[in-house]
């Protein structure tokens, strides 16, 4: 790519991720409305033609579309570049949310390191790779809807490739250019208590369901989960996130619910957990809900392919390799189980994402990309000297593993996808990218 210090570079990567941050995308959490996601899905489409890429965009949920890209390589096999295009809210935030002000080479906005930094860092990777000869891989850049709430997106990137057969997945994530190779998951539930409503004046005829549920915090705020420590994660975390009770200053409740948010190690089962939770706080007095997210952690092998190519291109460029775990959830975990093997990276603080004054550094954008462009190019590598019976293994196949955790499951949480397109338009649409879009193509 151009030499960092060219001032046309710096202009292009400024000019870039000030435009995504400056179309609103914040997530609509199941309301009507796409947020602004699929304008985020057509300017990434739009500007990666400009630069060589075709891309395309898919439909996941009515009005909310991923937007998918191929640079196609001299091996079929694929790495996958993911990242997301929603964002949270903007509430709080004390800088303008989508001017992408920029102050002593940070940009400044929601969703300017989650991840609108990170996936502009993709898309100047495949641009460059797309330029000259093909790469050693096939790269598959997507922008996915849905993250920040129920993950329709990348559950649709799974569909779209299924019949690919991809060796590793870069998730685009604030992680300060550290490769994480692991993360939590998460099982999330509510928890209930039921008493007997009444006047406040006389409280001794009603039962306050608030008051029943006060022991059952106390509970969950002294005791601690009774799993081993991750080397990289820490320990695992049980969190009361919410309380609901009460419809007057002059009623005695009849009802209180509290979610729970309990954060899973790499091998705990988020079932298993809920199934333990239940058992622990029904024994309290409660009613405990199934749970309304699931979603498992993240463990990829240290000596993963596209794991030690980005370690290799990090030192190259100067930067700490050592693999590190993010607390958060990601996509990552979602493609890991679909036996893609994945490492979430990108530029930006996670300190930042979310945040009042949410930034990205400007540099850091740009070195990632670089940094994206040697780790495709050294799989590659990797991958070819490797003795033919370990290059050419079939794909994995999709779904595996404990069907309570299967993603039908977080499909049945979060709603009905929409109906697939007519076979002759999929058909279309998979001449022209060279991959199976599922769902109706978004204009």
């Amino acid at each position: 790519m151009t030499s960092p210090a060219s001032r046309d570079a710096t202009d292009a990567v400024r000019d870039l991720v000030r435009d995504l941050v400056r179309i609103p995308s914040v997530n609509p959490r199941g309301a009507p409305g796409d947020g602004g996601e699929t304008a985020v899905a057509a300017h990434v489409r739009d500007w990666l033609g400009r630069h060589g890429v075709r891309a395309e965009m898919h439909e996941v949920l009515p009005g909310r579309c991923n937007v998918v890209a191929v640079v196609p390589g001299r091996d079929p096999a694929v790495v996958l570049l993911e990242s997301h295009l929603d964002t949270v809210e903007t509430d709080g935030m004390t800088v303008p949310p989508h001017d992408g002000e920029v102050r002593d080479g940070r940009l400044y906005g929601r969703g300017a390191c989650d991840a609108k930094g990170p996936l502009a860092a993709f898309m100047l990777a495949a641009a460059e790779l797309a330029r000259g000869g093909p790469p050693p891989l096939t790269v598959v850049l997507a922008g996915v809807c849905d993250e920040e709430h129920a993950y329709r997106g990348v559950l649709h990137v799974l569909e779209t490739l299924a019949d690919r057969h991809v060796v590793g997945a870069l998730v685009g994530e604030p992680t300060g250019l550290v490769p994480a190779t692991a993360h939590k998951g998460v099982v999330r539930y509510t928890v209930r208590t039921s008493g007997r409503p009444g006047h406040s004046s006389r409280p001794e005829e009603a039962v306050n369901a608030i008051s029943l549920m006060a022991p059952v915090i106390a509970h969950l705020a002294i005791t601690r989960p009774a799993v081993t420590p991750h080397p990289l994660l820490g320990p695992a975390t049980r969190s009361v996130t919410r309380v609901r009770g009460g419809t007057g200053p002059n009623t005695i409740p009849g009802s209180c619910e509290v979610d729970i948010d309990r954060r899973t190690l790499p091998g705990e089962d988020p079932v298993a957990v809920w199934h333990q939770d239940r058992d622990e706080l029904t024994a309290l007095g409660t009613e405990v809900d199934p749970p309304f997210t699931v979603d498992p952690a993240l463990d990829t092998p240290p000596d993963t392919p596209v794991v030690t190519a980005l370690r290799d291109a990090l030192a190259a460029h100067g930067r700490p390799c050592d693999i590190q775990g993010m607390p958060f959830g990601t996509d990552a975990s979602k493609l890991a189980r679909a036996g893609m093997p994945s490492v979430v990276f990108g530029p930006g603080s996670v300190t930042d994402a979310h945040a009042a004054t949410e930034s990205v550094d400007l540099a850091e954008v740009e070195l990632a990309a670089r940094i994206v462009v040697a780790t495709v190019r050294e799989t590659g590598r990797r991958l070819h000297e490797r003795p033919p019976s370990s290059v050419d293994v079939p794909p994995p196949e999709r779904g595996g593993g404990d069907p309570r955790l299967d993603v039908p499951l977080l499909e049945r949480t979060h709603g009905d996808c929409p109906e697939d397109a007519p076979s002759q338009e999929r058909a279309r649409s998979s001449s022209r990218v060279g991959i199976p879009p599922q769902g109706r193509p978004c204009s």
